[in-house]
């Protein structure tokens, strides 16, 4: 597997290495000691699944509030998703900035989301299926939150119209760059 940095903080790109023959393939899609000579240390407590029937369902911005927060492996199996990512550690020198990226059973690829970051994505096909793994476990009272369409971040969704959101995801407050951040 390769790992590739990308424009924020600590944030990478993880890219199968697939090796086919007539019957498939056979990749890595996780391991903990190349991830270490990358300077990521990642421990995984949780593997999760989520299946979304619909394109052009959202899901996020979510983050986990210390001392919950977690690092988070995502990928998609089934489908595709456009995956973002915003780092909202106050002391990071990527502050503020966000970053997209389509996830897809056709690339491969996934996407290392540091502690401090918000995550979410916005599904390109019908029946997408995400996996996360996790290194913190859920603590539903540390679970937050940013709006999706915070014009703070400006994040430019492929999609904008007839999008399928929860209620919870809609009631997310408005990020103040000035006085919001997580420090852990």
């Amino acid at each position: 597997m390769f790992v590739k940095p990308i424009p924020l903080h600590q944030a990478v790109l993880i890219e199968m290495e697939p090796i086919q023959d007539s019957r498939g393939f056979f990749a890595r899609s996780f391991c903990k000691k190349t991830l270490a000579d990358h300077g990521i240390s990642f421990d995984v407590v949780q593997s999760n699944m989520a299946f979304n029937h619909s394109k052009a369902t959202l899901r996020g911005m979510h983050f986990q509030l210390p001392p919950y927060c977690e690092d988070k492996i995502v990928s998609c199996f089934q489908g595709s998703i456009y995956d973002v990512i915003i780092d909202l550690n106050r002391q990071s020198p990527t502050f503020g900035k966000w970053f997209g990226i389509t996830l897809s059973q056709e690339n491969r690829l996934s996407l290392y989301v540091p502690k401090g970051f918000a995550h979410g994505y916005l599904t390109l096909t019908d029946h997408a299926a995400i996996h996360y793994m996790v290194s913190e476990y859920y603590s539903p009272s540390h679970e937050s939150g940013v709006r999706f369409d915070d014009e703070v971040f400006g994040i430019d969704w492929p999609v904008k119209d007839d999008l399928i959101i929860s209620e919870k995801d809609r009631k997310w407050k408005n990020f103040d760059l000035g006085r919001d951040g997580i420090i852990f």
